[in-house]
């Protein structure tokens, strides 16, 4: 499984412009199983949606054409409208056009977030190629409890990768930095941590981005404050080797 990390500097309310630039960014990229977008990759963290957030599905059918032309899958957040309501719904779409999504569960009172968006209310896992992954956005990354991995009857876990779609502001890059690895490690799954760069009207961006093995290690990253696509392999068979000589899983609470 190939997956490519795209770090983005998307401009603010300009969801035309951004997915224009993002075509350019990944037109040179080479052939991947998934690319991974950031937290609200179309129009910057707005905590203010009303005229913002999209509800003719241009940036979805962005996403939707480019995994079909690419025959790879295409993942990350959008600020939607939905009937009156606003979400920051975090996309997983597949080659042939079908999506599943996820709705962010943790809204970022610090910031606002809460009082004009709606939370979802249960994580969501998309299969794609052999690899399960856990959709999660920014502010989750804070909460281990509701990213927990288990065990299935099957005996298999719940998922092998984490995703994690962020607009995380270089002020607290040592928290993020500090974080991934830990779900990482006591998930015992592989990791992509994928942040924007640049700057919005409140904060400036680092980053950081970066794709974990299950002990926390770094397989591959992204450089501080550019925008950069980067793509990494995971190894199936590696995970599993792992899970199975070091069967940490099995004595979660």
């Amino acid at each position: 499984m190939k997956i490519s990390i795209v770090q983005f500097n998307p401009a603010w309310k300009a969801p035309a412009a951004n997915r224009n630039s993002l075509q350019k960014l990944l037109d040179p990229v080479p052939e991947t199983d998934l690319l991974v977008l950031p937290e609200m990759f179309s129009t910057g963290f707005v905590t203010d949606p009303a005229g913002a957030a999209e509800k003719d599905g241009e940036s979805l059918r962005f996403m939707q054409e480019t995994a079909a032309r690419r025959s790879c899958s295409v993942a990350g957040s959008l600020a939607v409208e939905e009937e009156g309501a606003f979400f920051n719904r975090f996309y997983f779409v597949y080659p042939d056009g079908r999506e599943v999504h996820y709705d962010k569960h943790h809204l970022f009172t610090f910031g606002g977030e809460h009082r004009t968006f709606t939370p979802g209310d249960k994580p969501v896992v998309a299969e794609f190629r052999g690899v399960r992954f856990l959709l999660q956005v920014c502010y989750d990354l804070r909460f281990p409890v509701f990213s927990r991995n288990r065990l299935l009857p099957d005996g298999k876990a719940l998922y092998d990768a984490a995703l994690y779609v962020a607009s995380w502001p270089d002020v607290r890059s040592e928290a993020w930095d500090t974080l991934l690895r830990a779900r990482a490690i006591e998930n015992q799954c592989f990791l992509a941590g994928v942040n924007r760069v640049g700057e919005d009207p409140g904060n400036r961006y680092s980053g950081h981005s970066v794709v974990l093995g299950p002990k926390g290690q770094v397989l591959s990253g992204c450089a501080e404050y550019r925008e950069e696509v980067v793509t990494c392999e995971l190894k199936m068979q590696d995970l599993l080797a792992y899970r199975n000589q070091f069967p940490v899983l099995q004595d979660a609470d």
